[in-house]
């Protein structure tokens, strides 16, 4: 099997004259965690609409695992392991945390649309979703309300239903994103723990962010891949450093 769980080639896709992503060539490693960043309008979340197929290529390709997946759907894409989070929380306000994990879970059980069941059917699932609160250290508030939370911690329930789907490529679009520090460190650390024995593919612009867990990291600008590597390498680019804050001067902003 490859070291790269994810690959794609010449990546491309136009809107009526307008290039969003152009000739991307990306690869992840297996079992790291991937960042791809840049300034807005990068083309970063089209790039992750393309790799979760809520978007068709104009051209290239998208391999997993060494096949090629560039033609299949979005509903496809998912039970091959491909499980992405969202910018804006997505989780059902008003069921328990316990609930939208369960939700989750049912996937495997391929009771999902269900709906003539018993509640009780699900029951089976509370000891799994209980351990899986307890990795993003919400397991005492198990049984309260979603609404109730507070927006960090709605967060780190996503990434506990993200968990739930058991996904062998976990994107994260912008998971820190609205967070004060004390919630973003919180996250942070979550995603490095949830990291092992997992590959993530990680939009962030929090550089700080980057800078601490990223294990590689490519740059977007205008669509096109504006350099790669390490985060020491990337953040002392002058590229970079233009792009983002349009000097070459001084360095960006980083983990220290």
């Amino acid at each position: 099997m490859s070291d790269y769980i994810l690959e794609t080639s010449h990546l491309t896709k136009e809107f009526k004259g307008f290039t969003a992503v152009s000739d991307v060539n990306l690869s992840v490693r297996r079992g790291t965690i991937h960042a791809l960043i840049g300034p807005n309008g990068a083309g970063k979340t089209t790039c992750f609409n393309l790799l979760t197929k809520f978007l068709e290529p104009t051209s290239g390709t998208i391999r997993f695992n060494g096949e090629d997946i560039t033609r299949e759907k979005p509903a496809e894409i998912a039970r091959r392991g491909i499980i992405r989070s969202f910018q804006i929380s997505a989780v059902f306000p008003y069921l328990t945390l316990l609930e939208n994990v369960r939700l989750g879970l049912q996937r495997k059980l391929g009771t999902s649309y269900h709906f003539w069941r018993s509640e009780r059917s699900l029951y089976r699932l509370n000891e799994r979703a209980r351990q899986l609160l307890a990795e993003v250290g919400l397991e005492k508030a198990a049984d309260e309300m979603t609404v109730n939370l507070p927006y960090g911690s709605k967060r780190a329930l996503e990434i506990a239903t993200t968990l739930a789907m058991e996904p062998e490529l976990m994107l994260l679009d912008e998971p820190t994103q609205g967070m004060g520090h004390e919630d973003v460190d919180r996250v942070t650390q979550l995603i490095k723990k949830v990291s092992r024995g997992r590959t993530i593919l990680m939009v962030e612009h929090n550089m700080k962010v980057v800078g601490t867990i990223a294990d590689r990291i490519t740059v977007l600008q205008r669509g096109e891949v504006l350099a790669e590597g390490h985060y020491d390498e990337v953040s002392s680019n002058p590229q970079v450093m233009e792009a983002y804050m349009g000097t070459t001067e001084g360095q960006l902003e980083g983990a220290h």
